[in-house]
């Protein structure tokens, strides 16, 4: 065999045989072939950071696979990712090959079309070093981070824990959210709506200025005061303002927005959104048509697009929507600065085949994903959508209420893709300037402010995007890891820090605070980008970060006090005594503080139960071969048993402040928990139990209960 193709995925061998036939061997390399050791870190500080990379057990077979076959082949395509990670397995792949009269190539495959394979392999690019040192000097950086300061965390707190150069950034942002939701102190404030009757309709109007400043109206009795007022007074139109206004299509995904969407719309997790990506790119089979990849590379940070897909986007759009939707010059979007241009963006590349009948080729997930890049990339070569805008003013003594409709003149790009919701005609009735109005009901409605949400996956994703922080590949395992590590739960979407998780940071956050800095990670960001532009050099960005690292971590060891336990607010049931959260090899649990005199401990995530009906003991939760049940604490003395039954949720009769919905409880993997019954629409969420009684002090219309006190989450009022 004269020639061997190299690839990372056995999905990718497929699809290239289908093309390149039976004049190439084709193989898989299952990821990276070499790595740095486990046992050790690996990398000679002394001779300019050089990496001792080895070939891992479980890769051995692979490894000997790939050269015996080669042993014969005087050219080797080497045909992995197209990013920094394929180019990294692309030297590794030469260089355990490079032995004997050989010839490498390099063939990036952006996608994975008959076509696009055959321009490809006419190509034989070299290998791109500049590629391979930017990932050679991250890999580095991430093992000093994670060999020396991993050790740290297990001298310090417990065994096991890590310490990652991003994924502690992202931890602490996190943190940080939680941190803000706890200090946040709701604010009343009271809000006006009038229902009014002109000549030829009905239409509502929100109170927005008193004696032209914008009115705040922060408790019930200013309200009524403002209401007493308001039922006096004419209403009249004092101005009316008509425009056309634009909406322009968004621009193709890139791996991030694609993320978001997915996990907006969908509610998939980031990893199974990137996972079915990844399936659509390495190739599907298609019947007669048949197998081929039918997206783009899915890790891009790109919005640029080929002009060959343009012209074909454009032709879709002609015949299924008319020229009246198509512009005159093809759409083309601009990059954020700093942006790696390498691929482009996320978009079909089988346009032949009509969506609903790629529909048949396609799990439905895979679908889902499929369609909303191809509803979006047609999207972005269509006109804009245009609207009648009319924003109208009505003056009732010195204070103004405001209405505004929108409606849509032309639709545009909303016809196969719509942005959001907000893009929903709303309509008035035709008004006129001076024109009167009847009040027929004015209402006046008690709200407070939100504290800002919990981050979910996708709002995460867009967070660290935003500060430039980790690459579109890395989001997905960054996720993972702080899951994985305990150091965050998720309470429906919602990312909730454990104590492990807020400890964690705290102690890098003291010691390591430009290590964890989200400037200092978005730099090192845009260093490595250099480093890819051949713009500088790996060994001075490893020795600049070397030299501040290795101050700090010799400061933390002397500095850094062992952490044995945090505070609760929880007494021992037994003796009494301050109940403390401590770290053991199998997670955070809840010890008596007095111990070793008492030995009193219980799981953070385990649930109140009811003492055992026998002889009052500690119920406590097992497993069975038939599933999970509770047992007394007591055995053998006490055998009794009770059966876990299925959560119930309980309905609690308190009105959501958010959306008027009702709080009921939620089961979630720590503890009974609080929420709207219309999530997901409404994400409200609280810790305590809601009691429909009427706070006295601030008239807010419920408290809440804490062990056997009732508090207001909204002034400081607490009754026994």
């Amino acid at each position: 065999m004269s020639k061997i193709v190299i690839v990372e995925s056995p999905a990718k061998v497929k699809t290239l045989y289908k093309v390149l036939g039976k004049s190439f061997k084709i193989l898989a390399s299952l990821g990276h072939i070499r790595d740095l050791p486990k046992s050790k870190e690996g990398i000679l500080i002394e001779k300019n950071f050089q990496p001792l990379f080895v070939i891992p057990k479980e890769k051995a077979k692979i490894v000997n696979q790939i050269k015996k076959t080669s042993e014969d082949a005087k050219e080797i395509y080497i045909a992995t990712d197209p990013d920094r990670e394929g180019e990294a397995i692309a030297y590794h792949i030469k260089e355990i090959l490079k032995n004997g009269e050989k010839k490498f190539y390099r063939i990036l495959l952006k996608e994975l079309t008959p076509n696009a394979i055959k321009a490809s392999f006419k190509e034989k690019n070299d290998l791109n070093l500049n590629l391979v040192d930017a990932q050679i000097a991250r890999r580095i950086v991430d093992r000093l981070m994670g060999y020396r300061l991993s050790p740290l965390l297990w001298k310090k707190l417990k065994r096991g824990l890590s310490a990652g150069r991003v994924q502690s950034v992202a931890l602490k942002m996190v943190c940080q959210r939680e941190e803000e939701i706890e200090k946040f102190k709701k604010e009343e404030f009271w809000v006006f709506t009038a229902k009014l009757k002109a000549k030829k309709g009905e239409f509502f109007a929100n109170l927005s200025t008193y004696k032209g400043k914008k009115i705040k109206i922060p408790n019930e009795e200013k309200a009524k005061e403002i209401e007493k007022d308001l039922l006096k007074k004419d209403y009249i139109i004092s101005k009316i303002e008509k425009k056309e206004q634009k909406s322009y299509p968004p621009p193709p995904f890139t791996t991030a927005k694609l993320q978001q969407e997915c996990h907006r719309l969908f509610k998939f997790p980031v990893k199974k959104t990137m996972m079915i990506a990844q399936k659509l790119y390495e190739g599907v089979d298609l019947g007669s048509y048949g197998r081929a990849g039918i997206i783009t590379y899915m890790r891009t940070d790109s919005v640029r697009v080929s002009n060959l897909a343009i012209s074909k986007g454009r032709e879709i759009i002609e015949k299924e929507f008319g020229r009246d939707y198509l512009p005159e010059k093809p759409n083309h979007y601009k990059n954020k600065s700093k942006v790696q241009d390498a691929h482009e963006a996320i978009r079909p590349t089988r346009f032949e085949i009509p969506l609903e009948e790629m529909k048949k080729f396609l799990k439905a997930d895979e679908f889902k994903v499929y369609s909303l890049i191809y509803k979006r990339f047609i999207a972005s070569q269509m006109k804009p959508a245009r609207y009648d805008v009319t924003k109208v003013v009505i003056s009732a003594g010195d204070y103004t209420f405001k209405a505004s409709g929108k409606t849509v003149k032309f639709p545009g790009f909303l016809s196969i893709y719509a942005k959001q919701e907000e893009d929903k005609e709303e309509t008035l009735p035709p008004l006129e300037e001076k024109e009167k109005c009847k009040l027929l009901e004015l209402n006046k409605e008690q709200k407070f402010t939100e504290p800002p949400a919990r981050y979910t996956e996708g709002t995460l994703v867009k967070a660290l995007e935003e500060k430039g922080i980790g690459r579109p590949s890395t989001y997905a395992t960054i996720i993972s890891t702080l899951q994985n590590r305990a150091y965050c739960l998720k309470e429906g979407p919602f990312f909730v820090p454990t104590n492990l998780g807020k400890t964690v940071v705290n102690m890098l956050d003291a010691h390591f605070s430009d290590l964890i800095n989200e400037n200092y990670t978005a730099k090192l960001e845009e260093t490595l980008d250099l480093i890819e532009e051949g713009e500088t050099n790996k060994e001075e960005l490893l020795k600049k970060f070397y030299e501040k690292f290795i101050k700090d971590l010799e400061k933390a060891n002397l500095n850094l006090e062992k952490v044995k336990a945090l505070p609760t607010e929880e007494k021992c049931p037994l003796c009494g005594k301050d109940l403390v959260i401590k770290f053991g090899k199998n997670g955070e649990f809840i010890a008596c503080s007095g111990f070793p005199s008492c030995k009193f401990t219980k799981s953070t995530n385990e649930e109140e139960v009811e003492p055992c009906e026998k002889c009052g003991g500690k119920m406590v939760l097992k497993k069975g071969k038939f599933g999970f049940f509770y047992a007394c604490s007591n055995y053998p003395k006490c055998k009794n048993i009770r059966k876990k039954e299925k959560y119930k949720s309980e309905k609690t009769g308190v009105k959501c402040p958010k959306c008027g919905g009702e709080i009921v409880s939620r089961k979630g993997k720590r503890k009974i928990f609080y929420g709207c019954s219309n999530w997901p629409k409404c994400d409200f969420i609280q810790w305590y139990k809601p009691v429909p009684e009427e706070c006295p002090n601030c008239k807010n219309p419920f408290l809440n209960i804490k062990g056997n006190k009732k508090f207001c989450p909204n002034c400081k009022f607490v009754k026994s």
